[in-house]
């Protein structure tokens, strides 16, 4: 039973009903649980009602507290110094593992068997890096420098979502591009979709033009839509210009209906964190202008909104970690393609087409519920995946403790407005932009070099 819990199968037999696992799958599926423990456990301690709960329900609270030389309330175990302390932790595993698993070609080896197997030693470790933070001598120059390692780690996980979305984007209208040539109702499909996603586009700047601008003031509100607007309009222009399908015939609209989409979702997230502007009415009450008024008696709910809240974050950080660390996500990093005549139109083009599985998987109907598919090689790379995860620590970090604000940060206000989050995803959004257009206007200015997208 040791042996199960410790090896690669351990996550497939926790009970007899589950379906046959892969053993790709069940691996990251472990590594996601160890991170999900992590980060909840991140804004617990972020929770300002927490020290008081625990001090209320749990017998000689205090004298604990004193015994593990936490504190006389156990504050050195809570707040924005304890995340970073923990996050700390949780970095130092990933960036080891990422480390130890460089160059790894197939599953047979020493260093393959140690990243998919040895869960409850590797549990262990986890929980000691992470307590071991807390004993790190000249604590305040730690943190101080810690933030700002955290500070570049979070921005460039969000640069490798956002590269990822641009190739996304192209490679979904190369896919679909591909069947025209064979079916003509692909033309139909991209016409409805690229018109689908600038109607959702238009929609949402019209909306937020209507809810977070009124007629006197909200200045800034009216330059962030109309710069952000006319950026649209911008990568839209240049998308079909003649020049640019000279050079990339596989530009289209539907690339840049997409950036618009999500241009227009940060530009509405970024207006939704903006700290709200309060002005005197004509009985000299504060009122507040630039918002819309549906909303707030929502965010009066704490507990609602940080349990909603927090459960999102976690899922969209996990996701991005996820569908970033598979094969293809590495090799668009890296510049490497599928030729465009293997390219096969799907809807679901983001999934390998039927029938993929090998022959020996294919076969297996009885027997072991692991399902060894990395016998000839690994389906993704053990490195960048941890290097994908250390990063998502150093973003968990610092979006749980509000960024630059993070003296004043708790997890029941950690949704309210705040001008980091605001300047954040506006630059996200911006970033998203120029990569795009770099895309498009690369190989004009790099005639000499080949650019596959």
């Amino acid at each position: 039973m040791l042996a199960c819990c410790c090896g690669p199968a351990g996550c497939a037999l926790c009970c007899g009903c589950c379906p046959k696992f892969r053993q790709s799958r069940s691996t990251r599926f472990m590594y996601a649980l160890y991170f999900i423990l992590v980060a909840l456990l991140c804004c617990v301690m972020m929770s300002k009602t927490m020290p008081k709960e625990m001090k209320e329900h749990i017998p000689f609270y205090e004298d604990l507290c004193k015994g593990i030389k936490a504190g006389d309330t156990c504050q050195n175990l809570v707040g924005y110094s304890a995340v970073y302390r923990v996050c700390f932790g949780m970095a130092c595993f990933f960036f080891i593992f990422c480390l130890l698993t460089l160059k790894i070609n197939n599953s047979k080896s020493c260093r393959a068997h140690i990243h998919n197997g040895f869960w409850f030693f590797k549990l262990l470790l986890l929980g000691a890096m992470c307590s071991g933070a807390f004993f790190i001598p000249d604590q305040e120059t730690f943190l101080n420098a810690w933030r700002y390692v955290g500070a570049i780690g979070a921005f460039i996980f969000i640069g490798i979502q956002l590269i990822l979305l641009v190739e996304f984007a192209h490679k979904w209208n190369k896919n679909w591009t591909a069947g025209t040539a064979s079916n003509k109702l692909w033309y139909a499909s991209l016409a409805l979709v690229t018109l689908v996603m600038y109607s959702i586009a238009a929609g949402g700047f019209i909306l937020m033009a209507v809810f977070y601008t009124q007629k006197d003031g909200c200045v800034e509100n009216k330059i962030l839509l109309g710069a952000n607007g006319g950026l649209c309009l911008l990568i839209s222009l240049v998308a079909i210009l003649p020049c640019v399908q000279n050079r990339q015939p596989n530009s289209g609209l539907l690339q840049s209906g997409l950036i618009s989409c999500y241009v227009t979702y940060l530009t509405f997230s970024a207006l939704s964190s903006k700290p709200v502007e309060l002005v005197l009415d004509d009985r000299g009450k504060n009122v507040t202008i630039c918002v819309p008024d549906f909303g707030q008696d929502l965010y009066r709910d704490e507990n609602l909104v940080t349990g909603l809240g927090t459960t999102l974050l976690i899922a969209c950080i996990l996701y991005s970690c996820l569908t970033s660390t598979t094969r293809a996500s590495s090799d668009a990093l890296q510049g490497r393609y599928a030729a465009p005549e293997l390219e096969v139109a799907r809807c679901c083009f983001c999934f390998g087409p039927d029938g993929e599985d090998t022959e020996e998987q294919q076969n297996v109907k009885e027997g072991p519920r692991v399902i060894y598919d990395e016998k000839k090689g690994t389906v993704y790379s053990y490195s960048y995946f941890h290097f994908v995860f250390f990063l998502a620590s150093l973003y968990v970090m610092m979006t749980v403790t509000n960024w630059f604000n993070y003296e004043s940060a708790n997890i029941e206000t950690f949704f309210s407005r705040s001008w980091s989050i605001f300047w954040v995803k506006m630059a996200s959004c911006w970033i998203c932009v120029l990569l795009y257009l770099w895309t498009l206007v690369a190989p004009l200015c790099c005639p000499s070099r080949q650019f596959s997208v």
